[in-house]
């Protein structure tokens, strides 16, 4: 074949192969978030990927378009082939989906236009009628809410567990389920895990979820992980038994707050149910928003490296201040389970954590009003330091009693760390302190 003619059994055209090592040695994600998944030849020798404003894609010829469609329908083994409409797949997300599944070392990636987006979609691919979910808590407020309000419509039920659960307890939460979903002539779909969970920072035992999983259902039962707080950098839950990274690249990966996105990664085996469904409802990431995170992932090791930096300084004078009554840092645990987890599991303690004042919401108001680098607003993982009060905003539709059981209180604030300076933040949070 010529270089660069059309090969009508691949979305891409033949291009250049991919150069993944050098002399045997493998090329590091930051490294490869460089040019992975591109070719400049291939768009008039653009250093970067142009952005792919169109909503359908020009066939070779008729035989091809039959071909796909062959795919799509499948009347021909082996799914769809090329690009044929922006609903199901383009190059700037095709780019944006190879180089999201390198940092996890995952086999396929699928990009969406939320994390909310992504998670639905996931859990709707999977999930029937009858059907058992299982999943950590605490969840982000509207994931809980997802499973427990919009899926129960539908005969979908749950069983939950706190995320630092043992092995013990993970076997009578799935032998519990199992028997609720044979009650409800369905199976138990999906194990999904929040960890850290939002805003708690409580990590959950990826490695015996696995273990018990494996003596308890079958293998067609995924383990699905929302990895937004410490991923892509310090936790790559694939490496320990999780079949399905879940992200709102929102957060760190897009890294600066201005977009919304999200992804899910694993084996093609687990990605292709969840694309048939992506296929059908829509949701992809649009063309601007994946070139953004093209830029954004060139840089989000430096991002995070610093912010995480600066989190380990900030929190470190916090732990101090005699109005502080504790901290949900990954950096400072104190329960031996959770830093059991944290040294089997995490490469870094992350720059979002909970910071517990002494006093109650007036207390938390009055520091939070009092903030001037740092910005109140919900949200994480940006270049500029966030904080909010979960139990009055992002967990408000929470029941209280639940809020309370998870440890999300009213003296509870949710600070995600930035790239500023890190004594100019500590003053912030010095004078601030100050009105409480």
């Amino acid at each position: 074949m010529a270089n660069h003619d059309i090969d009508p059994t691949s979305p891409r055209k033949a291009d250049r192969p991919e150069v993944t090592k050098i002399a045997g040695r493998e090329l590091k994600p930051a490294t490869l978030m460089m040019g992975h998944g591109y070719d400049p030849v291939l768009s008039e020798g653009s250093l970067k990927p142009p952005i792919f404003l169109t909503s359908t894609f020009a066939f070779p010829s008729a035989a091809d378009g039959k071909r796909h469609f062959e795919g799509i329908t499948g009347k021909r083994p082996g799914g769809a082939d090329g690009l044929v409409y922006s609903r199901f797949n383009a190059p700037n997300q095709e780019i944006l989906e190879d180089r999201l599944a390198v940092w996890d070392g995952a086999e396929d990636a699928l990009s969406f236009s939320s994390g909310m987006t992504a998670i639905c979609v996931l859990m709707l691919a999977y999930a029937s009628q009858g059907d058992v979910i299982v999943h950590s808590g605490p969840l982000y407020a509207a994931s809980e809410g997802f499973v427990a309000k919009v899926l129960a419509k539908f005969g979908v039920t749950y069983v939950d567990f706190p995320a630092g659960a043992k092995r013990d307890q993970l076997d009578a939460v799935l032998e519990k389920a199992k028997a609720q979903a044979a009650s409800q002539g369905g199976k138990v779909c999906m194990i999904y895990l929040e960890s850290p969970g939002n805003p708690t920072n409580a990590l959950v035992d990826i490695e015996a979820v696995k273990e018990a999983r494996d003596a308890a259902l079958d293998w067609s039962c995924p383990i699905a992980i929302d990895n937004t707080f410490l991923g892509p950098l310090w936790q790559r839950p694939l490496d320990h038994g999780a079949d399905i990274v879940v992200y709102s690249l929102t957060k760190y990966v897009g890294g600066h707050s201005d977009l919304v996105a999200g992804s899910i990664a694993g084996a093609r085996k687990w990605m292709d149910p969840v694309r048939s469904l992506r296929n059908t409802m829509g949701g992809i990431a649009d063309p601007n928003t994946a070139w953004m995170l093209l830029r954004s992932l060139e840089t989000v090791e430096l991002r995070m490296s610093r912010a995480g930096e600066n989190a380990a300084k900030v929190c470190e004078y916090l732990a101090a201040h005699p109005k502080v009554d504790g901290l949900g840092y990954l950096g400072m645990i104190k329960d031996d389970r959770q830093k059991d987890i944290y040294a089997r599991h995490c490469l870094g303690a992350g720059s979002t954590f909970s910071l517990l004042l002494k006093g109650g919401e007036a207390e938390c108001f009055r520091f939070l009003d009092a903030l001037k680098i740092a910005k109140l607003a919900v949200s994480l993982g940006g270049t500029e330091t966030l904080a909010s009060h979960p139990a009055s905003m992002t967990h408000l539709s929470v029941a209280e009693g639940r809020r309370a059981e998870l440890g999300i209180g009213d003296n509870l604030v949710r600070i995600s760390i930035g790239i500023e300076d890190a004594d100019d933040l500590i003053a912030d949070f010095e004078q601030a302190l100050e009105q409480v």
